[in-house]
């Protein structure tokens, strides 16, 4: 009997200290396949709830921006934000291996580029008209003389062309140079996600944002390809942030408005 207790323990202390070094190792192997470097780089664009906005005292929030500090946590270790003026310079930039970590629209053809985990969550697409602009819903944009910016590269810029065969698309640099072609009358109305918009209203007195939608973005992280291997360490990531409210903070912190739950 006191042979077979001195295996017994002597088997789960072995479990133990498996248990003990495994999780370790399982953590050391996802941080240097999702952080190679040691350090996390995340693509962040300033202007946008999505990606990165300053509150007024001066810190920054965002999806990207704080879900990516989130996920460095987790995996121990650095964090270094790269900051673009667009969103497709960030998706360029995962593609090559420059950035780790990102949160974007995933497209299909972007999805063609880098890889994706589930949603985060999706937002509305819309319009944002300045103050005293005769356009005053979304069927009043399809006429000649109308001028719909928006930021290079966009899904807006892919996706408009078809819906509007009669106003001209008018791709700008960013969000920051749009505000200024709008006083200039280089733009009647500007489309990009909800969120985007609100915050553009902010800084546009008078300006509104149409009732309606011209679609969905599903907002989810994205990492370069040949890294599939921790997507469901992502996966899990998503779902613990927006079951544990984590994510609902962050949307707060950040003023993200225009956003919907993820199917």
């Amino acid at each position: 009997m006191r042979t077979s207790g001195h295996i017994t323990r002597s088997a789960l202390l072995a479990v133990a200290v498996i248990s003990l070094l495994g999780a370790p190792a399982r953590a050391d192997g996802e941080a240097k396949l999702l952080a190679p470097s040691g350090t996390l780089r995340v693509g962040i664009y300033p202007g946008s709830p999505t990606s990165m906005v300053t509150d007024p005292a001066g810190k920054p929030h965002g999806l990207a921006y704080d879900l990516g500090g989130e996920l460095a946590k987790r995996l121990g270790v650095g964090i270094d934000y790269v900051r673009f003026q667009r969103v497709a310079d960030i998706v360029t930039a995962v593609h090559d291996g420059q950035v780790d970590f990102t949160v974007t629209n995933a497209t299909p053809a972007r999805a063609n580029e880098v890889s994706f985990s589930q949603p985060v969550l999706s937002i509305e697409l819309g319009f944002l008209v300045p103050a005293n602009s005769p356009i005053g819903k979304i069927e009043d944009i399809d006429r000649p003389g109308v001028k719909i910016g928006v930021t290079k590269g966009s899904t807006s810029e892919r996706v408009l062309p078809a819906k509007f065969k009669t106003a001209t698309i008018v791709p700008a640099e960013s969000v920051k140079v749009t505000i200024a072609m709008f006083g200039r009358g280089e733009v009647d109305l500007y489309a990009t996600n909800k969120p985007t918009l609100f915050e553009m209203s902010d800084q546009m007195p008078g300006a509104k944002i149409l009732d309606g939608n011209w679609g969905l973005e599903h907002m989810a992280i994205a990492i370069p390809r040949g890294r599939e291997d921790a997507l469901p360490l992502l996966n899990r990531f998503v779902a613990e942030e927006r079951s544990s409210g984590a994510l609902d903070t962050i949307q707060q912190q950040a003023g993200l408005r225009g956003a919907i739950k993820a199917k």
